[in-house]
């Protein structure tokens, strides 16, 4: 009887102490959580509220209540949904690009050898150069006179007398392969910290087991990896889904290369209809979210339900 009563004691009190530390926890979060909230509240709130009425910079008089119309334009809309089209064909052929080639440099970069600091300094200097600058780059490369890419290109026989920027197709290549550059060693980056937390025992483990190089890798690193993959995925796929600079700098929306980002900012800045503008924003913000959210539910459970088969 008395034992009991002694745990009984016990259980208050770590519920005591437990809830006294959770409380202590929320107080000391609290500040910053409001500063997060309405940093981040306020410019969504404004644009919505901007969706929700007419109001343009070049007709100062336009500015009334309304409602959902907006929305309704843009959703009716030929651009919007082009817009829709190509940027989730850029995402899809991006990240894909990315991951298999930033799998590859992580795992390149996870191997001991000599000389392993230096690549990893390498394969990390396009990821450290701002967006604009590799834009800038690829668009003089890509030049029809004066770049280094078509002049290669006709002598070797491939795809000769070809306006990479200024035809349907090719832009998008050519802006595609600016984002693989830039990116995909961030996306090594992320998957490289999740090899590194792998045990060495178990490929030890494996290799006295007879298992293959292959085997060891499907059943052992990709499976191990799936919380690295996940969240590289993630971070991509939601960057990529906003992308503007890229299409902006190297094209600036011709040749089927127009994005939500950059529709919603020529409606803003270059025609100035603010009410349409914003509500194109709210619409980029909904899908990206909702694209995240579907991320979450049915790619990283597939890939979980994966890896627990393995």
């Amino acid at each position: 009887m008395e034992a009991a009563t002694a745990r009984l004691g016990r259980r208050r009190a770590r519920r005591r102490y437990g809830s006294g530390e959770r409380r202590l926890a929320a107080a000391m979060l609290a500040p910053a959580l409001v500063v997060m909230a309405l940093v981040a509240a306020y410019p969504i709130g404004y644009a919505i509220w901007l969706s929700l009425n007419e109001y343009s910079v070049r007709f100062p008089d336009l500015s009334r209540w309304a409602g959902f119309r907006n929305y309704s334009e843009a959703l009716g809309s030929s651009e919007f949904w082009d817009a829709v089209v190509v940027t989730f064909l850029f995402t899809g052929i991006s990240v894909t690009l990315e991951l298999v080639i930033g799998l590859g440099m992580a795992l390149a970069m996870h191997e001991a050898f000599k000389g392993r600091a230096l690549l990893r300094a390498v394969v990390l200097v396009p990821w450290a150069v701002l967006t604009v600058v590799s834009a800038i780059t690829f668009r003089t490369l890509f030049e029809p006179d004066l770049g280094l890419a078509p002049q290669v290109l006709n002598t070797i026989g491939i795809a000769e007398n070809v306006v990479w920027l200024g035809e349907s197709g090719y832009a998008m290549a050519v802006m595609v392969l600016a984002d693989v550059w830039k990116t995909a060693p961030f996306m090594a980056l992320l998957l490289l910290a999740g090899l590194q937390v792998i045990p060495a025992d178990l490929y030890d483990a494996a290799k006295v087991d007879g298992a293959s190089t292959w085997q060891r890798f499907t059943r052992i690193t990709l499976p191990l990896l799936v919380p690295a993959i996940l969240v590289a995925l993630i971070f991509r796929t939601l960057d990529a889904l906003r992308i503007f600079d890229l299409p902006f700098v190297l094209t600036r929306g011709s040749n089927n290369t127009t994005t939500l980002s950059l529709l919603a900012h020529q409606e803003l800045t270059v025609d100035r209809v603010i009410g349409l503008g914003s509500a194109l924003s709210v619409l980029t913000f909904v899908i990206v979210m909702a694209v995240s959210f579907l991320y979450i539910r049915t790619v990283g459970g597939n890939i979980r339900a994966l890896a627990e088969e393995k």
